[in-house]
């Protein structure tokens, strides 16, 4: 699955080390997820959201690069 978290990570100078500390989750888990190697699960993806006060939807884009 597409998302912004690299580019909303760098917006706020966060390494990924910090990201995944915010998380609680480990700093190769955000490599994953910003890569699209690992899809989160529901639980996290809330977790995404709260982190960057942003709607689901302003983070992560459905398969055709849409918005969902």
């Amino acid at each position: 699955m597409k998302n912004r978290l690299k580019v909303l990570r760098a917006e706020r100078d966060w390494s990924q080390a910090d990201l995944a500390a915010a998380l609680g989750v480990s700093r190769q888990t955000v490599n994953a997820l910003e890569t699209g190697r690992y899809d989160p699960s529901l639980p996290l993806a809330f977790k995404i959201s709260r982190t960057f006060e942003l709607p689901i939807e302003a983070i992560f884009l459905d398969p055709d690069g849409n918005r969902s």
